[in-house]
């Protein structure tokens, strides 16, 4: 009788035990029998110990510390592997007429390029910033306000470096003599020789795309209507 309820309780037991594991959590499953087979491991190790086999001892407690998570190192070889990989690199992406502009929210470096007008297919990186000026006499506003941003971002300097005439401007426009006939042409996207009528439709048309009431620039609208200043009173100087 004593035998049959020792077995109804073995049964019982072993029944429960086969029942939690059908139902468990398979990585909670997996990671208590890599508990269980290290530990087993690590007193199979000592047994052989004792016995005096080390050669065999060594790698089956070696074995048992590496399911345990007991390794030395392995946290670090683990760690070192996962650092060879890499996130995707997160950017945002701004489109407009003639540019499309790049920011790498990770380390916040701008870049972008052109896609419609004279420079179309050239990387704004690789233009040298009085050219880039000389761009804003070809785009529209919303452009003019990406080719600023990166400008800023790229040279903080580059409006007293473009008129040439840095700290000596005062938040006003600046004077007819620091800049050439040759960028009041670039800016007005005129041929030399141009004359009054042709400044003046050209100084007209860019204002209604870059004034600041629409969006605009200041800083461009003064360069722009400097510009006009410069070859209108070119053509003065020369009746």
């Amino acid at each position: 009788m004593t035998y049959f309820i020792a077995g109804l309780i073995a049964l019982i037991v072993f029944s429960g035990g086969l029942n939690a594991i059908l139902g468990a959590n398979p990585k909670w499953l997996s990671a208590q029998m890599r508990k269980a087979g290290g530990v087993a491991a690590i007193i199979f190790g000592v047994f052989l110990v004792t016995r005096g086999q080390w050669e065999l001892a060594i790698p089956v407690v070696i074995a048992g510390t590496t399911l345990l998570g007991l390794m030395p190192g392995q946290g670090m070889l683990s760690n070192w592997g996962n650092a060879g990989s890499k996130t995707p690199r997160q950017t945002s992406t701004v489109r407009s007429t003639f540019i499309e502009m790049e920011l790498d929210l990770d380390t916040g470096q701008m870049g972008g390029r052109f896609v419609a007008g004279s420079l179309a297919g050239q990387r704004l990186e690789q233009i040298q910033i009085g050219r880039l000026v000389a761009a804003f006499s070809e785009i529209d506003a919303e452009s003019a306000a990406l080719l600023e941003a990166y400008l800023d971002r790229r040279d903080p300097s580059w409006r007293e470096n473009a008129q040439g005439n840095a700290g000596a401007r005062q938040g006003g426009a600046p004077a007819s003599s620091a800049m050439t006939e040759q960028e009041a042409h670039e800016i007005l996207g005129l041929q030399p020789g141009a004359d009054d009528d042709a400044i003046r439709n050209a100084h007209r048309t860019l204002m209604k795309k870059i004034h600041p009431d629409q969006g605009g620039s200041t800083w461009i609208a003064s360069r722009v209507n400097q510009a006009k200043d410069v070859l209108l009173g070119r053509h003065n100087r020369n009746s």
